[in-house]
């Protein structure tokens, strides 16, 4: 028999899965009422579903934008799908807003880890390692905290593996996920470019050969 959920849990759910009343009411049943496993659940089912569409095309979308209070520091993202209706839906448009607003605020310097250059990886990797040298550990040892150091490093410059800054226990991929999910359309991150008044220089990040993120169905 199934477990007897209180419709608010539901929608509490929904507002901060943005799933489907029915899955969120399915994962609630499954968790027996335990909203943030039920999330959890969630989150695994849509990326295991973005996993399913992430080899489809992704040749319409949408640019959007974002400047901080004050016109200081501004962000230009293009988001792509697989249809112009998705593209003009709230839900696409909600995630295109709060990506170009993540990007404002977490400063990635790349898409995914894919697009970090041979020379980025090989001048961190040659600072971990020495580091880790330092301390005198043996060899094997030392690799895997250079690994473990690099994983942390993808998770700071990269935008797919940061944490969402309006929920840091979502990751953007997961973030893009959960609308693959909904939205039944592999959706994927181009490109981006972010500027800020007195800054030498400028961030311009474009996933290589625009092939889909990790991130579909």
């Amino acid at each position: 028999m199934s477990e007897k959920i209180d419709a608010k849990l539901v929608k509490e759910l929904r507002e901060k899965s943005s799933a489907p009343m029915g899955d969120c009411l399915k994962a609630l049943q499954e968790t027996k009422g335990d909203i943030e496993a039920a999330f959890v659940v969630l989150r695994k089912r849509g990326m295991a579903s973005a996993q399913k569409k992430a080899s489809r095309s992704t040749n319409e979308g949408a640019v959007g934008t974002y400047i901080h209070a004050g016109g200081k520091l501004g962000v230009m993202v293009e988001l792509n799908c697989e249809s112009d209706f998705v593209a003009r839906t709230d839900d696409f448009q909600e995630l295109l807003k709060d990506i170009a607003m993540h990007i404002a605020a977490a400063d990635p310097r790349y898409v995914r880890s894919d697009d970090v250059t041979a020379a980025d990886m090989d001048r961190e990797k040659e600072i971990y390692r020495a580091q880790a040298t330092a301390t005198g550990k043996p060899a094997p040892v030392i690799e895997k905290i250079v690994e473990g150091k690099m994983a942390k490093f993808y998770e700071e410059v990269c935008l797919l593996d940061q944490p969402f800054v309006k929920d840091q226990t979502v990751t953007i991929k997961e973030l893009i996920a959960t609308k693959v999910g909904k939205l039944g359309e592999n959706i994927t991150v181009r490109r981006f470019v972010r500027f800020k008044v007195g800054a030498q220089d400028w961030t311009i990040a474009t996933t290589k050969a625009a092939e889909p993120t990790e991130a579909a169905e």
